[in-house]
């Protein structure tokens, strides 16, 4: 067995995670932080502790299913925490963990980019639609 020093074993890690290769984990929390629900259920929750019903009215247009899927998986993630208190009903708050409030810049500036250049977005897409649709047609 060869010695392997400390500069080959980090660079055996660097490769270990690199996204770009179908089989590191690193991919499949990409594609899970990259989900619609998840972006805009950890930019609500960035406001504080909330109830499900809160981010369900928040949320328009997530169903009860994909809001409790979501949840289950941010918190499997560390990302969420749900606190339970015993009340009648019983009260369940979700909120952000230590992990899940350094994922938030980056969740936010994607949001915020997505608000301020749909427009630019939108004018792309149709004339890229139109260019499609002149050159079908003269095809």
């Amino acid at each position: 067995m060869t010695t392997r020093t400390a500069a080959q074993r980090r660079q055996d890690a660097r490769v270990a995670y690199d996204a770009y290769l179908a089989t590191c984990p690193a991919r499949r929390l990409l594609d899970r932080i990259s989900d619609k629900w998840v972006s805009l259920l950890l930019n609500a929750l960035a406001e504080g502790p909330q109830r499900y019903s809160d981010l369900s009215r928040t949320i328009a247009g997530v169903s009860q299913k994909m809001l409790t899927q979501t949840l289950r998986t941010l918190e499997r993630d560390g990302l969420v925490s749900r606190t339970v208190t015993p009340s009648v009903p019983v009260r369940v708050d979700y909120e952000l963990t230590p992990l899940g409030v350094s994922l938030l810049p980056v969740m936010r500036a994607i949001k915020d980019w997505a608000e301020t250049h749909i427009e630019e977005v939108t004018a792309a897409q149709d004339a890229y639609d139109a260019q499609v649709n002149t050159q079908e047609r003269h095809s």
